[in-house]
């Protein structure tokens, strides 16, 4: 009978989060914590409400909600949740005290993890929930052996009462895990929303850029080679502004060429190329800026590992992701590039610890036209990562205010002999 009573407490535990995905899917109310809160206090409750009684005790799931509370809506509606707790403790009478005593003791490793809670994955994210959800069962198994220590319980009574709280507390890391569970899938089709609509939006823009470019680079051309012309049988005083206004039209073809690659990257020359030999050019090719911004650059390389991709396109992803590194690093600071392979895949990692951004800027990075310089049109970041996204590679931001930023890219590769040795090198050590 306990476990049918408890079976159907986890029913009650399941309706805010099917009333949130039939009611308040897709609209912004959904992500209030007020909402949260409002909703889980509804099946603590209920689970209250619909508690069974078994051996002078009530047997329900009243801590899940308040768990779920605090870890998915924060401190707003884990704190709403713990009030209608308290509030319909004391509506129900009985031992007061003790009610208040295991309210606040339940709530306590909840309220201590939510804030951590977010840093992890989804994966880790379920298995914290689950670690924690185990914590009420805790807390009131050494009530009811403290409760039992001093009221002298028989040993069969006590014995049928830790019994008790075995199922209880299987049941209840049960429906905290199918809680979570089922929040994490909420959250992924939220995301997975959210992406189709951004690959959407870019796939337009892409589309409309690339052939607008394309119609601009035809004249371009033709002007540009007169000019060229024009530029070497010129020997007056127009030579100078017509070596200006070339710097221009290549300037306004690599833009052209930038938006062509946003809408499909050409890859006009596929090969097995070493990663760590593409990063060292780059490396080289940037040296000079980084020296002009006063920034420290050190590279560390695994070579022999290598991926099918064309080398300049590949080039051109590194160079705008750690020209963006350096640019965001105030003079003296530094920027970290490393690349090492696991299995068949390979990471590389730029860091910098410049100015950071934010969880909204970081949101928006990748969109047409978005960038975080004064200068700039947004296009380097899109290109790259419509690159890496193109050979079957995957980009990620990690940023912090007044920390810096990382970048992660996982590329497909295998590895392979190599004359310049198997194991990691120091590059770039001296570059300043």
């Amino acid at each position: 009978m306990l476990v049918e009573k408890l079976l159907l407490n986890v029913l009650i535990i399941l309706l805010p989060i099917f009333i949130h995905s039939v009611l308040f899917d897709n609209k912004s109310v959904g992500k209030s914590p007020y909402l949260c809160g409002i909703l889980q206090s509804l099946a603590l409750f209920l689970s209250l409400v619909f508690s069974y009684e078994l051996g002078g005790l009530y047997w329900d799931l009243r801590y899940v909600p308040m768990v779920v509370a605090f870890l998915y809506g924060g401190p707003i509606a884990g704190g709403m949740v713990l009030l209608t707790y308290l509030a319909t403790r004391t509506f129900m009478g009985g031992d007061i005290l003790l009610g208040y005593s295991s309210g606040f003791l339940a709530a306590f490793i909840p309220f201590l993890f939510m804030k951590r809670f977010w840093t992890f994955d989804a994966k880790k994210r379920v298995r914290t929930a689950v670690i924690v959800g185990f914590w009420p069962s805790l807390s009131m198994l050494i009530i009811l052996v403290t409760n039992i220590v001093i009221n002298n319980a028989a040993a069969e009574d006590a014995n049928k009462i830790l019994m008790n709280v075995s199922i209880f507390g299987v049941i209840q890391i049960f429906s905290v895990w199918l809680a979570a569970v089922l929040n994490e899938a909420l959250l992924e089709k939220e995301l997975m929303r959210k992406e189709i609509l951004r690959a959407e939006k870019l796939n337009t823009l892409g589309e409309l850029a690339a052939s607008i470019a394309h119609e601009i680079r035809n004249p371009l051309t033709v002007v540009k080679g007169f000019l060229q012309m024009m530029h070497k049988q010129e020997k007056g005083d127009n030579f100078y502004y017509l070596s200006l206004v070339l710097t221009e039209l290549g300037r306004a073809e690599s833009i052209i060429n930038d938006y062509l690659n946003f809408a499909k990257p050409q890859f006009e020359k596929l090969e097995d190329a070493e990663l760590a030999d593409i990063i060292s050019e780059v490396t080289i090719l940037l040296e000079a800026f980084a020296a002009k911004e006063g920034v420290q650059v050190n590279v560390r390389l695994e070579w022999g590992v290598f991926a099918k991709t064309d080398r300049n396109q590949l080039k051109q992803a590194l160079v705008n992701i750690i020209k963006n590194a350096i640019e965001a690093t105030d003079d003296g600071g530094e920027v970290i590039i490393s690349q090492a392979a696991v299995g068949n895949e390979s990471y590389i990692v730029v860091s910098d610890n410049g100015k950071g951004m934010d969880s909204a800027q970081i949101a928006r990075l990748g969109t047409l036209f978005y960038t975080t310089k004064d200068k700039g049109t947004g296009l380097g970041t899109s290109v790259s990562i419509k690159i890496i996204e193109a050979m079957g590679g995957t980009i990620s931001f990690k940023s912090e205010r007044g920390v810096g930023t990382e970048v992660t890219i996982i590329l497909p590769s295998f590895k392979t002999y190599s004359n310049k040795g198997q194991n990691p090198v120091e590059l770039g050590a001296e570059m300043k």
